[in-house]
């Protein structure tokens, strides 16, 4: 395996509910290469998006260390933290959570703007990207008038303008019927390999979940490969 793009080491997370303190991950270990693609499968409740939030930077670890392209990321100030997740992850949720007043390419651009990418440069390059999902034709409609699946085709084209290292992806078709579900899938992963990124993506869908490099079932805090 190449160097990981992605390790966790020992990743333990509890929440308290009530009196009892429910254990979600128990020591998790993992280590994902650049260009692997990572799918991860388990009940609702399993703990599978907790997994994606402390590996996107998005939750702390009780216990346990997160390192992004060899930096260890669990010690950072919050300042830090969101600075290599701006620069080094994306993310694709089942919820494409666009801006509704703001066309594709708006929405897509905006990902840079944030980073302090010129408008004109954003645009060019949000459109790009479009152009590359096949919305050549919907760069100018505002999420109200584009499908479900043109609209995660959006969410996803957003989450790779940035070239980050690592793609997070939580039930990215969970919300499309099956036969968009496939098509959308299949993109998704074509622009994933062809980039060289190192991705985990959380689904209900075995039969998706078969088409990765590696899978793992989250089950009781622990992974078990499948």
């Amino acid at each position: 395996m190449n160097s990981p793009v992605l390790e966790l080491k020992g990743i333990e997370r509890s929440f308290r509910q009530g009196h009892k303190v429910v254990e979600v991950l128990r020591g998790i270990d993992l280590k994902i290469a650049s260009g692997e693609l990572v799918g991860l499968v388990g009940a609702s409740g399993s703990g599978k998006s907790t997994l994606l939030q402390i590996a996107g930077l998005l939750d702390q670890t009780d216990t346990g260390t997160v390192y992004i392209a060899g930096k260890d990321a669990t010690t950072l100030k919050d300042d830090a933290r969101s600075d290599l997740r701006q620069s080094r992850l994306g993310f694709v949720y089942q919820f494409h959570h666009l801006l509704p007043d703001f066309t594709a390419v708006e929405n897509v651009a905006m990902a840079l703007r944030i980073g302090g990418v010129s408008e004109k440069r954003a645009n060019e390059r949000a459109r790009e990207i479009l152009v590359r999902v096949g919305l050549e034709d919907r760069l100018e409609h505002t999420p109200s008038e584009l499908s479900g699946g043109e609209q995660q085709r959006v969410a996803i084209s957003r989450a790779l303008i940035g070239d980050p290292v690592l793609l997070l992806a939580d039930e990215p078709t969970g919300n499309l019927d099956e036969g968009t579900a496939g098509k959308v899938f299949e993109m998704f992963v074509e622009l994933v390999r062809e980039r060289g990124l190192a991705a985990v993506i959380a689904t209900h869908d075995t039969s998706l979940a078969a088409k990765m490099d590696r899978r793992f079932t989250l089950r009781e805090g622990k992974l078990h490969s499948t």
